[in-house]
């Protein structure tokens, strides 16, 4: 087989060289040309170039999972880019009062939002809502209500501190005289509020628990839908929206501060999160770059000329391209914004080896003109070869499915031509005032040759380490996953991704559920009767469970409710706390301290005992704290205590008395906002579908689509879209990948003419690869939606290391001795160390996504680096020692 020489590139090598020469020599006017196109190309970029946030787009709308979701939001179009408010708060009573008032203010504002909806603050639920208890819940509560009257009106009538303690004594008093009253709820409810008084860290009681029975819990929710009006022509499309909600929630006295908190999340602030951390990432990561480039161009050619004229192509060469992707694309979307920084690691590899070919040839003692010549022919036979394989794998991914790769794909490997070709037009120009002189000497081993020559003195222990490697990445290459969940891509610090999670843990309640659509109510039932079987399912809402089951007899026992409270009124309004209501309040205290001594002591084996005692714990050490406190002190904390215990009581009577007006009701007399959203106005009714385990890992996900496929194949929903998604994915990057490999293998028998070589030049690069893999089990980093862009990147990468190292050795007849020595050796190395610092800066982005690319490409990087400097040149020894030098 033939090997390659020089004269078989005489055209490109004559090209190049010529180019490089006339650049060299028209310095002046190809700089000035160089300063006016880049004006006008970074004019036009930030004139024109557009951010695409619709993350939906990025995938090819053919694919059946996106087919099925467009089909549902064209029949529920209310459900779609929507945000997710979460009011949390001590009672009930605050969180529902507080949601209906936030809902009634958001309606207000059509300039923001098209749609509110609160699924459980509404009038129809607030009257209707007993219906929706069992029979057995409902006699409880009638009896409960019952038994609580007289206190109730009590308190109502005069709803002060001293009224409910002395309600609270003879209550307790009657209990220790052998009297039947369920008090223990109460007891633990004040007990609870004194304690969480005297913390400082207060909450109110609510009186809705204790009509229900209910232990109080920590905190209560309640959800708000929101439909914003979005603006993509905006770079954060939800920003206006999301600043009104906090606007609002401040208008109603919704504050971090306060009892009730907001937070907000759903698809569109989990969007806009993203967003944000990604382009926080890749600033940081930008800024970070550039300074370790300036860095490592230093210890590279320790020349500030050299570094200025490789960070100047680096700039046009970036904006060039910005100005392509401006032009061909008109827009950047979350994947491809990354070709910035992965522009600096690939066009920083051109700029090295052309620099360091010339400054090799200047050092021998050519004049500068001739090494221009010489070097412009050298460096641009071999950058040509490694353009067009990179711009292989790059445009591989243009007739894939993930259209925001292909996007990508496109920007990058037309990024590649033009950093060829600035390069070698810029570069010469530069160096014809920059650096001004050059030093003469004679060659010397570099430091990294001199590494290096230890692989080829131990090559034999090399082989060995290898091998051994070799296997040991096979046998971990079966565990190697792809992680389809897209909320472990983001910055999980976020409020939005923290909450989302937090309601992802209510498998009931879960945002992330599946939805099917029926043509019909017979449809309808059987989907929902099949699915609820299923053991991955854990309940099937339709429309049909809105309309609760023995409407008559709860209304029975509503009806004798309703006469059990009778009339009551409350005048709960602040008062002035004077010196007489002070003493008032005080002796009440300590009359239900001495009432609740004389059970601990009369009734120590009673069941309510230890509810007792745990409220005299709790009073005591409030009453400390009031003997401890000034009169002013005092007057507050009473005042306290008492807005505490009774601020809830006016709200809750409310609620009752309004849910003892219920009525029968049937499916049409369901209101507008709650039957749209279950049956659409073409008649095709929802059935929502909620998984049994938490869909956060990617097992139960699997488990749980393809559960609810099988009965209802068309069924659509997050899991379905985020599982579909990734095996897309996965598809796309196994077809780039192949395209890649054929277009690359096609490209390097072409170049190179020889079987031989061209399998040298893949070996490292297939090694790499399979290491790469084998290292995300290792690090447990495994590949997702972001970190997959690696491949095509590392391919690159790869071929151009390896290609160099073949191109020299065969081109200038090289063995492998002296190969390591040359600036080619030094430029892989030190263009690869670019690179590394380049994409190690995304390792410390805020985004998961971004940081786990960062490690994906850093590890890949090193594997590439080591495979083509250390395994290469003994692959080469062999076949070059036959060559005659």
């Amino acid at each position: 087989m033939a090997i390659p020489t020089k004269a078989s590139h005489s055209r490109i090598y004559d090209i190049f060289a010529r180019w490089s020469t006339l650049s060299y020599r028209y310095a002046a006017w190809v700089l000035l040309s160089a300063l006016l196109v880049t004006v006008v190309c970074g004019l036009y970029v930030s004139r024109n170039l557009g951010i695409n946030t619709d993350t939906t787009d990025m995938l090819s709308e053919h694919l059946p999972f996106r087919v099925n979701m467009k089909h549902y939001n064209e029949t529920f179009p209310q459900d779609m880019e929507t945000l997710l408010l979460v009011l949390d708060a001590p009672t009930p009573e605050q969180v529902y009062t507080a949601a209906e008032r936030l809902a009634a203010r958001l309606k207000k504002d059509t300039a923001s939002f098209y749609d509110v909806y609160t699924p459980n603050v509404d009038v129809f639920f607030e009257r209707n809502g007993l219906l929706y208890e069992s029979l057995p819940e409902l006699e409880q509560i009638t009896d409960r209500l019952a038994a609580a009257q007289p206190l109730i009106a009590h308190i109502s009538e005069n709803p002060t501190l001293s009224s409910f303690t002395s309600v609270l004594t003879r209550a307790v008093d009657e209990l220790r005289e052998g009297r039947s009253m369920e008090l223990q709820p109460v007891l633990r409810g004040i007990s609870a509020t004194f304690d969480a008084r005297v913390d400082g860290s207060p909450r109110a009681l609510s009186w809705q628990t204790l009509f229900n029975g209910e232990p109080q819990k920590n905190k209560y929710q309640q959800l708000i839908v929101v439909k914003p009006k979005l603006d993509y022509t905006q770079l954060s499309p939800a920003e206006q929206p999301i600043a009104a909600l906090y606007a609002a929630a401040k208008d109603i006295g919704v504050s971090a501060n306060g009892p009730v908190r907001m937070r907000i999340t759903g698809e569109v602030a989990l969007a806009e999160e993203e967003l944000n951390s990604s382009l926080r990432g890749m600033e940081y990561a930008g800024i970070i770059t550039f300074v370790m480039v300036a860095i490592v161009l230093y210890f590279a050619m320790h020349n500030a000329g050299l570094i200025i004229n490789v960070l100047v192509c680096l700039t046009m060469g970036l904006l060039l391209t910005a100005a392509f992707a401006t032009a061909a694309v008109g827009h950047l979307n979350l994947i491809s914004i990354a070709f910035a920084v992965l522009y600096i690691g690939l066009g920083a590899d051109f700029a090295i080896h052309f620099l360091l070919r010339y400054r090799e040839i200047l050092e021998s003692g050519t004049p500068p003109a001739e090494a221009m010549h010489l070097s412009g022919g050298d460096a641009g036979a071999a950058l040509t070869a490694c353009t067009i394989t990179n711009a292989i794998g790059f445009y591989a991914f243009m007739p894939t499915d993930y259209s925001g790769v292909a996007e990508l794909g496109i920007i990058s490997g037309t990024g590649m031509v033009i950093s060829l070709l600035v390069t070698l037009t810029i570069g010469p120009a530069l160096l014809r005032y920059f650096p001004r002189k050059v030093s003469t000497k004679a060659a010397t081993k570099s430091s990294v040759g001199k590494v290096l020559e230890l692989s080829l003195k131990w090559h034999k222990l090399t082989y060995a380490v290898t091998f051994v490697a070799l296997v040991a990445a096979l046998a971990i290459l079966p565990r190697v996953t792809f992680d389809y969940n897209l909320l472990n891509m983001q910055a999980q610090n976020g409020e939005a991704i923290r909450t989302f999670k937090e309601l992802l843990v209510d498998a009931d309640n879960s945002p992330w559920h599946a939805t099917a659509l029926a043509g019909s109510r017979k449809e309808a039932e059987r989907l929902a009767q099949q699915l609820a079987k299923l053991p991955e399912v854990t309940k099937v809402v339709t429309i049909f469970d809105l309309l609760p089951a023995e409407q008559e007899e709860k209304l029975s026992l509503i009806e004798e409710m309703a006469l059990t409270m009778g009339p009551m009124t409350n005048s709960m309004q602040a008062r002035p706390m004077g010196g007489e209501a002070q003493i008032s309040q005080r002796k009440s205290l300590d009359a239900l301290a001495a009432a609740l001594d004389r059970f601990i002591a009369e009734r120590p084996d009673h069941p309510a005992s230890a509810s007792v005692r745990a409220l005299k714990a709790s009073l005591a050490a409030l009453l400390a704290r009031l003997d401890a406190a000034s009169v002013d002190e005092r007057s507050r904390l009473l005042q306290s205590v008492e807005a505490d215990l009774l601020t809830t009581l006016p709200s809750a009577l409310q609620s009752m008395r309004i849910a003892t007006e219920a009525v029968p009701f049937g499916m049409q007399d369901l209101p507008e906002s709650l039957s749209s959203r279950w049956k659409s106005r073409s008649g095709e009714y929802r059935v929502a579908i909620y998984p049994a385990e938490d869909l956060n890992d990617n097992d139960a996900l699997r488990r749980f689509v393809r559960a609810v496929q099988q009965v209802a194949p068309n069924a659509t929903g997050a899991p379905m879209v985020s599982l579909e998604a990734g095996e897309a994915v996965v598809q796309a990057f196994i077809q780039a990948f192949l395209l890649a490999l054929a277009g690359i293998v096609a490209a390097l028998l072409i170049i190179l003419r020889s079987v031989k070589y061209t399998l040298l030049v893949l070996t490292p690069l297939l090694l790499s690869s399979l290491f790469t893999a084998a290292f995300t089990v290792v690090l447990d980093v495994p590949f997702n939606f972001a970190n997959i862009i690696a491949l095509p990147l590392l391919l690159g990468l790869g071929i151009d290391s390896s290609l160099h190292m073949v191109h020299r050795s065969l081109n200038n007849e090289m063995v492998s001795e002296v190969l390591i020595h040359t600036s080619t050796a030094r430029a892989i190395f030190y263009s690869a160390l670019t690179a590394l610092v380049d994409f190690a800066s995304l390792m410390f982005s805020s985004h998961e996504g971004t940081a786990s690319m960062g490690i994906m490409l850093t590890v890949g990087l090193t594997f590439t680096l080591l495979c083509t400097l250390v395994i290469l040149p003994i692959l080469l020894k062999a076949p070059a020692q036959s060559i005659k030098v």
